[in-house]
């Protein structure tokens, strides 16, 4: 977005005013802000401030978090200093500001706009770093499955048994439920790679199941088929006996 895009008052824009404080959290000064969103009178704008605090302790959230208040040195038209009373504003508080502003004012109305097209990039982008992560633990838990089978042929499994192998992990994780199980439970196509359905959260569920599997194997020497079969089941069963313990959510539906 320009900077024509931001609410402007002369060449300064909505951005320029940010501040940073000795925390290195930025804010913004309701002094300045004020000419920006249209108010020539503080005692008008400091109306919708304290709207918009109330606001904000309705939606939940802390005012004394998001409207700090500060004082301000101004000098006054003979030359004096004297201090004001001012607000530390937090990128939230601005927006709350902007909702609660006089609706008449193409200032306010222009920095609702900025507002609304701010959140929506923020939510586009929060979506991107979800598909972002979600790709990166898929490749990874595909990776895992090669080192998996690996160990598993190391471990005594004959090339013709990895499909038994593979189902006794999913079985102990999902609660019986083979690979065509929860297939069929979760309506994907019988043609279709059951980890391309996963979420983030069982990709990284299963992802585990295969390190501890292959861990096992090796701690324990395992050198008989059946015995590694039943080792994949138990270390499923273990793994979905956590995810109860603590409250989480059963991969199954």
């Amino acid at each position: 977005m320009t900077k024509k895009t931001l609410p402007v008052r002369g060449n300064i824009s909505f951005e320029d005013q940010k501040k940073l404080n000795e925390h290195g959290a930025e804010y913004w000064s309701a002094r300045e802000l004020q000419p920006l969103l249209g108010y020539s009178q503080w005692r008008r704008f400091e109306e919708a401030i304290n709207r918009a605090m109330t606001s904000c302790g309705q939606s939940g959230n802390n005012p004394e978090y998001h409207f700090a208040g500060a004082g301000k040195m101004i000098e006054t038209g003979k030359g004096a200093i004297r201090e004001v009373s001012d607000f530390q504003l937090s990128r939230f508080a601005c927006y709350l500001i902007a909702q609660n502003g006089d609706p008449r004012k193409p200032e306010i109305a222009k920095a609702q706009k900025y507002f609304a097209i701010q959140a929506r990039r923020q939510e586009m982008s929060d979506a991107l770093a979800a598909d972002l992560e979600r790709l990166e633990i898929r490749k990874q838990t595909s990776e895992e499955f090669k080192a998996l089978s690996g160990a598993a042929r190391d471990a005594g499994v004959q090339d013709r048994m990895f499909g038994i192998f593979h189902d006794a992990g999913y079985k102990g994780l999902y609660g019986g439920l083979g690979n065509e199980g929860i297939k069929q439970r979760k309506g994907i196509p019988k043609k279709e790679n059951l980890m391309d359905r996963m979420d983030t959260t069982e990709l990284a569920a299963n992802q585990f199941r295969m390190t501890q599997t292959r861990d096992k194997l090796a701690r324990a020497h395992v050198k008989d088929q059946q015995q590694a079969i039943h080792t994949h089941e138990a270390v499923g069963k273990e793994v979905r006996e956590a995810i109860r313990r603590i409250g989480g959510v059963m991969p199954e539906p």
